[in-house]
């Protein structure tokens, strides 16, 4: 459902319908570690920034950070009542973005797992949501078919970005921070 390469290049990380995550060797192709921790399949896996965490959302509405080293989850996140559709780290790797069926956006703390906020204004599931690179804003896709900017500090909507006549399943900055791009089904 989801893969991630490591930021240093040396791992690349799956996320699958059989529930586990899996690490793999990008030198040598090999299989080096399978995560078990969820009880559905895995929708969404990312490394943090210095490549020692990884972090994974699911089906099961948790979200869980890895230590990359042991394979081992070192937090169990709960906080949405639906499914985790994605995650990943903000740019210093200090906080935990996830969107979820539940219609929230969660900004979650990557060392305690506590809930810092929670950002409301889609009017169905949404399907990605990320930090721009400098970390001062999320963009946010849903299947209400709209495109939203959040400013991380007041956490208010700033944008909404209208246009697709379908579902918006992926949405990214481009790294320099001025642009958006956005995937739908339409």
């Amino acid at each position: 459902r989801s893969v991630s390469i490591s930021p240093d290049g040396n791992w690349i990380v799956s996320g699958s319908v059989d529930r586990t995550l899996k690490m793999w060797d990008t030198q040598n192709s090999q299989e080096v570690l399978t995560l078990n921790g969820h009880t559905r399949p895995v929708e969404s896996v990312a490394f943090s920034p210095d490549s020692k965490r990884i972090v994974s959302g699911s089906q099961d509405k948790t979200v869980k950070i890895w230590d990359v080293q042991t394979g081992q989850p070192v937090r169990s996140i709960e906080g949405h009542t639906d499914s985790v559709w994605f995650v990943s780290f903000n740019p210093d790797g200090t906080q935990v973005v996830s969107s979820s069926g539940d219609h929230t956006i969660k900004v979650w703390d990557a060392i305690t797992g506590r809930e810092v906020y929670t950002l409301r204004g889609h009017s169905k599931p949404i399907a990605s949501a990320v930090f721009s690179p400098d970390g001062t804003q999320i963009v946010s896709g849903s299947l209400d078919n709209m495109v939203k900017v959040w400013n991380v500090k007041t956490r208010e909507e700033i944008h909404t970005l209208k246009g697709h006549k379908d579902a918006v399943y992926n949405v990214a900055f481009s790294p320099d921070g001025k642009r958006i791009v956005s995937g739908s089904i339409d």
